[in-house]
């Protein structure tokens, strides 16, 4: 079996092959051509040390795209407190065990989180490119400064262009760090002291936080807006508020049944019937119908997608790639 680190999986992941990749699977998981259990999710670190409240999340995503040669199962957990502590660990850590599906063999264990961060990118890069207004590169919004913020913005610079980007988060070091890293990658990027500066005039906005209240008045957006949230993925969390849904055409969710539950679609009376899967954009059945139509993008993510990438970082390695070790 061989580990791959994060430097090994920084040195096989790109988003421009990725792009079509997570295209692919989307279009597989539409069609029913997966196998996606459901994923447990439970709140840990309760009682370790006193602690009267959960440090975190633990999630575990199965998943497997027929034809495959091998299927992945991710381990995650989400712990918010990471950001504001000490503790020198990102919010949200993974790892993807990939494991041949001829003949159940493990074939390599990957760090996890530039995984999901770059797959969850390419959501919002797909989207944009799928359904944003107009062809040009887009006037972007993004409320959050994580390392989300970071890849959303890269991946649709990459699917669509970004002319400009606007950062904002409540702590003023946080955005102006996310700008100053988004403009060495070559992106016009620059922080905004509020939300609705950020929002104001933009072509998308993309949502990246662990928020539980709404993170911009939906009144702010512009007509023909195109919001992308991704942040969100329980009951507890929420990022749009109710003026955003009032206005929006068109709702499209990456995993319907799962969007249903989380706070954005319950908090604000979202009827679960508007929800269209993302596939239906990529199989060119829907999309939009009006340059000035607001559409929302909901997402909380599908182990269809770390399976996906995981398997395209095993085809991409060579044989010297990753420690090799006996298993």
């Amino acid at each position: 079996m061989h580990v791959f680190d994060d430097n090994a999986v920084a040195s096989l992941l790109s988003l421009d092959p990725l792009l079509p990749v997570i295209e692919e699977a989307f279009l597989k998981q539409g069609r029913g051509e997966v196998e996606r259990p459901e994923r447990p999710h439970f709140p840990v670190g309760e009682g370790l040390d006193g602690r009267s409240e959960p440090a975190g999340t633990a999630l575990a995503m199965p998943a497997y795209l027929h034809g495959d040669p091998a299927y992945a199962t991710k381990l995650a957990s989400v712990h918010p407190g990471n950001a504001d502590s000490a503790v020198d660990r990102p919010t949200v850590q993974a790892q993807v065990m990939l494991t041949d599906a001829g003949n159940g063999a493990p074939l390599a264990l990957f760090a996890g989180e530039r995984i999901t961060n770059a797959r969850t990118g390419c959501i919002g890069g797909l989207a944009v490119r799928e359904l944003a207004s107009g062809d040009d590169p887009v006037d972007l919004a993004v409320l959050g400064a994580g390392a989300q913020a970071r890849w959303q913005t890269r991946a649709i610079h990459a699917a669509r262009g970004v002319a400009r980007a606007r950062i904002h988060s409540p702590t003023p070091a946080s955005r102006d760090g996310c700008a100053a890293d988004l403009r060495a990658a070559g992106i016009d990027a620059a922080a905004v002291d509020s939300p609705e500066a950020a929002v104001r005039d933009a072509d998308v906005v993309v949502t990246a936080t662990t928020s539980e209240t709404p993170v911009f008045p939906g009144e702010a957006l512009s007509p023909g807006a195109l919001v992308v949230a991704v942040g969100a993925y329980e009951a507890g969390m929420c990022e749009l508020d109710a003026a955003t849904f009032a206005r929006a055409d068109r709702v499209f969710a990456d995993v319907p049944e799962e969007v249903a539950g989380i706070g954005d679609v319950a908090d604000n009376d979202v009827d679960p019937a508007r929800l269209v899967p993302l596939s239906a954009v990529f199989e060119g059945e829907a999309g939009r119908g009006a340059a000035d139509e607001v559409i929302v993008v909901e997402s909380v993510g599908s182990a269809v997608l770390d399976a996906a990438t995981a398997t395209h970082l095993w085809e991409v390695a060579s044989d010297g790639d990753g420690a090799e070790i006996d298993f």
